[in-house]
């Protein structure tokens, strides 16, 4: 049966709201379980943290070449894998028996999600004109943070009453509703790049250039680490060259060398993930560990930051399409750093009021930059970069939600070692997220210039 174009459209819409809002919502769950999880599997903060990093690394790595294969073969038929691989890998997390079960459950969930990331956007952008996607972008970036609210709320309740392994059973019956509906899209694509060809070389010398330099930052400050950092940054500049000589490369360079608008958009957002990311692991550390609150009396107070986003993005993205993203995004980046600023003098007697406060602010700046940000990068090339260009917002997004959890794991590595958070760690754990949060404004305050940097989208056109 044939969809009509409205229903069409509509189907795209529902299909990529649902998963937008599935892997915030299981990710920021998740946090809020990690002390629980630590608990049950006897993990440390070093390989606690893997539990989010397995995902955000595997999803990187691949996200770029899942994207170009898009590009090539079709979106839907990506994006319906993707899928299925992240649902079949939410089971393999529900009967995780071990740390090591668990990380590479969450690894291969990165995969599917590197699937779904790299070719929801395009998919989304490909069904509406140029005019409205600021709208239905503002319409799916609520969903995200939808997930983010009712995430840290539902995944408390869960784990304080069932456990936490019921938070990867939820994925799991909302992951089949996503297959379902997908499925349901019956009408074939005609990609505009089927008779380029897929550079697997290039894709193998980007992966390892990624894992070596994001491996290898979680590694610091060991020998190790620098030289992995080292072995990436060399694959990463031969990968450079190798794009540029490829007729049909995995990544048009060319996208950053000649597009302003392109490259700097990308860049404030690898800058903003990187310095926003982790401040819910953190919060849900101090909260449950420094203030001694319940998994789900932490989860309400996480609710602050992703209510304000759900509420803020729809009219951020209607903006997005009326004024520069330029202006709104900038706008948005400032307020993150605002926001950030104040969480570096946090201390035992900080009250919840001044938590709560700080989160609203960030939940503000991050409404105000994220839709307009994708606007901007989406609208900055052609269709056939779409699948591309969404993949490369994704891994911007994925690689500066790793690097931030790099600068936690290099800190608790300094300050904390192989020490289990406990009582007598708590000073340390709390010195540890001082020097976390001021690292992070410093970072966030580079972001608002290279947002103020991209140009102008609209070029006075309304």
């Amino acid at each position: 049966m044939k969809l009509s174009h409205s229903k069409k459209q509509f189907t795209v819409l529902l299909v990529t709201t649902l998963s937008s809002f599935l892997t915030p919502f299981m990710g920021s769950a998740v946090n809020v379980a990690l002390p629980a999880i630590a608990k049950e599997l006897s993990m440390n903060a070093l390989s606690l943290s893997w539990v989010a990093s397995s995902f955000i690394l595997a999803a990187a790595i691949t996200l770029i070449p899942l994207g170009r294969l898009a590009d090539i073969h079709g979106r839907r038929i990506v994006f319906l894998y993707g899928a299925i691989i992240f649902t079949l890998a939410s089971v393999f997390c529900i009967l995780s028996p071990t740390p090591f079960f668990l990380i590479a459950a969450r690894a291969i969930q990165g995969i599917g999600g590197a699937m779904i990331f790299s070719t929801g956007t395009a998919m989304l952008i490909s069904a509406y004109l140029p005019g409205e996607r600021g709208k239905f972008l503002g319409i799916n970036v609520t969903a995200v943070y939808v997930g983010l609210t009712i995430g840290p709320f539902i995944g408390g309740w869960l784990t304080q009453y069932y456990g936490w392994r019921y938070i990867f059973l939820f994925t799991v019956v909302l992951g089949v509703i996503i297959i379902l509906i997908t499925i349901s899209m019956v009408e074939k694509e005609a990609p505009n790049n089927r008779k380029e060809s897929f550079d697997l070389a290039g894709s193998l010398l980007y992966g390892i250039s990624l894992f070596a330099i994001m491996y290898g930052f979680s590694l610091l400050p060991t020998w190790t680490a620098a030289l992995l950092i080292c072995l990436g940054t060399l694959c990463l500049v031969l990968f450079i060259f190798q794009q540029l000589k490829q007729p049909f490369p995995l990544l048009d360079i060319h996208l950053f060398l000649d597009n302003k608008v392109f490259a700097f958009s990308n860049l404030a957002a690898l800058i903003n993930y990187c310095a926003t990311f982790v401040v819910t692991f953190l919060l849900s550390l101090y909260l449950q560990h420094i203030k001694m609150l319940t998994p789900f009396q932490t989860g309400i107070i996480l609710l602050a930051a992703p209510a304000v986003q759900a509420l803020i993005s729809p009219i951020a993205g209607r903006l997005s399409d009326r004024f520069e993203p330029q202006i709104i995004a900038s706008i948005g980046m400032t307020l993150n750093f605002i926001g950030l600023i104040p969480l570096i003098f946090i201390h035992q007697d900080t009250t919840i009021h001044y938590i709560v406060f700080c989160l609203i602010v960030l939940g503000l700046g991050f409404a105000l930059f994220s839709s307009p940000n994708v606007n901007a990068i989406m609208s900055a090339v052609e269709n056939k970069f779409y699948g591309i260009a969404s993949a490369t917002i994704a891994t911007m997004r994925l690689t500066g939600q790793m690097f931030s959890m790099g600068i936690s794991l290099l800190v608790f590595a300094v300050i904390l070692g192989s020490r289990p958070i406990s009582k007598t760690t708590n000073p340390l754990l709390l010195k540890s997220i001082q020097i976390i949060f001021a690292t992070l404004s410093v970072i966030c305050c580079g972001g608002i210039f290279a947002s103020l940097a991209r140009g102008k989208v609209h070029h006075g056109e309304k």
